[in-house]
């Protein structure tokens, strides 16, 4: 082993200790992983690095927050540059940590061995999520204080903790200078400190698991982790610099005027990433959003790697021949069904105005209008399609992220004043 690490330089042989090295041939293709682990862990590095030159600048004050980034873009070197590419390098991780989440799960890498990797990642998921939610406040602008604030309200629809678990976070019953520090403090010190933990622990069970899961198709040729590997991976850093520096040289970080607490935005909207639960709660009553549907997700996303599948299905992408089709399929009436219900609601069906409870009228009715039309289409899957436990399983999963992701851009692009749809 020595002999080998004085022939590579010295990044080359970290690299080494993140894999085995010697890896099944198949584990090297690009289209197996598509380098997603490797752009969140650098994007994670980026962010380090440009979030470190921005705090020897930044004020964690309510009166010195915002004219510190204006001073900082003004009047550091490069500041405008820098603080580009830390935000967009923050977006982009949300997406490419949501991604790396999917190719895991449609390449059936989260059974067995792999099972606790799974909970592992969606922890570090929802890290990456609070890194950025926290991040989103430091500007103090109008399009973060209002952000927030949407959020931490929602939180008060929690029965029982909401308001002392909002007030905790705000440090208050608005957001203030308290939620600022708060914020801030998290975002620097804690979060960052979480991540590491979680990701070293993520790479260290895929490193025990003899790397990345790969098909049991009998292609079993093994292959030197370099160059085979590590070479696409020093390419694909390199593009990702490259891409997110050509970006934000061309497009800049927002930043509206300063916060004002006594003049709210219309609309106002939470971050872009939590807009789906933003348009949920339009649409659902605040218990069914806030806490059944979490919950029931929350039950569903631990339980699936639990399932005993075929071994020789483990890391086959789609799981079967089926698989490809029944995402589509998925994908396509998710969309429908959500878009549909979406303009019900908006134009057609007035629940609120019925002479019932709310939480009926407007939790379960509503509820029972995807979740009827969905279990049909999944016993028709079932029937026609032959589609046996897992492939419901993922129809399930794909129905579920699409309806976010459809309920996210319309809560981004077809949202007016006072939330109403426009076109």
């Amino acid at each position: 082993m020595k002999n080998n690490e004085t022939k590579y330089p010295i990044f080359v042989n970290f690299l080494l200790h993140l894999h085995p090295y010697m890896l099944n041939k198949q584990a090297v293709k690009f289209s197996r992983t598509f380098g997603l682990g490797g752009i969140n862990a650098l994007l994670f590095v980026i962010l380090t690095v440009t979030g470190i030159l921005m705090r020897f600048f930044y004020v964690p004050t309510p009166e010195g927050a915002y004219d510190s980034i204006v001073s900082f873009q003004n009047q550091s070197i490069l500041g405008t540059l820098i603080r580009n590419i830390h935000h967009w390098s923050a977006m982009f991780m949300v997406v490419a940590a949501f991604l790396h989440l999917l190719r895991v799960f449609y390449s059936q890498s989260i059974f067995y061995e792999r099972r606790k990797n799974w909970y592992y990642g969606l922890a570090l998921f929802i890290v990456v999520l609070a890194f950025n939610f926290t991040g989103y406040l430091l500007p103090w602008d109008q399009l973060s204080f209002w952000a927030v604030t949407i959020m931490t309200n929602i939180v008060e629809y929690l029965p029982f903790v909401g308001d002392s678990f909002a007030n905790m976070i705000r440090g208050g019953e608005t957001v203030n200078e308290n939620t600022l520090l708060n914020f801030y403090t998290f975002h620097t010190a804690l979060l960052p400190l979480l991540f590491v933990i979680f990701a070293m622990l993520h790479i260290w069970m895929v490193r025990k698991a003899r790397g990345v899961t790969v098909a049991n198709n009998n292609e079993n040729e093994m292959v030197n982790v370099y160059p085979a590997l590590i070479q696409k991976e020093i390419i694909v850093a390199l593009s990702l610099v490259v891409f997110i520096v050509l970006f934000a040289l061309f497009f800049d970080a927002p930043l509206l005027e300063k916060a004002n607490p006594l003049i709210s935005p219309n609309p106002s909207k939470a971050p872009w990433y939590f807009m789906g639960i933003q348009e949920l709660l339009i649409h659902l009553h605040p218990f069914v959003a806030t806490v059944v549907i979490p919950l029931a997700l929350t039950i569903f996303f631990i339980y699936i790697p639990k399932i005993n599948i075929d071994k020789d299905k483990v890391g086959t992408w789609l799981y079967s021949a089926k698989g490809k089709s029944i995402i589509i399929l998925s994908t396509v009436f998710s969309s429908i069904i959500t878009i549909l219900l979406i303009v019900i609601f908006e134009y057609l069906l007035h629940l609120n105005q019925l002479n019932m409870l709310l939480f009926i009228s407007t939790g379960i009715i509503p509820l029972f209008m995807f979740l009827v039309p969905s279990f049909a289409f999944l016993l028709y899957l079932k029937m026609a399609k032959k589609a046996d436990k897992l492939e419901l399983i993922i129809s399930v999963t794909t129905i579920i992220f699409t309806s976010y992701i459809i309920m996210s851009l319309i809560g981004i692009w077809f949202r007016g004043e006072g939330m109403h749809l426009i076109f």
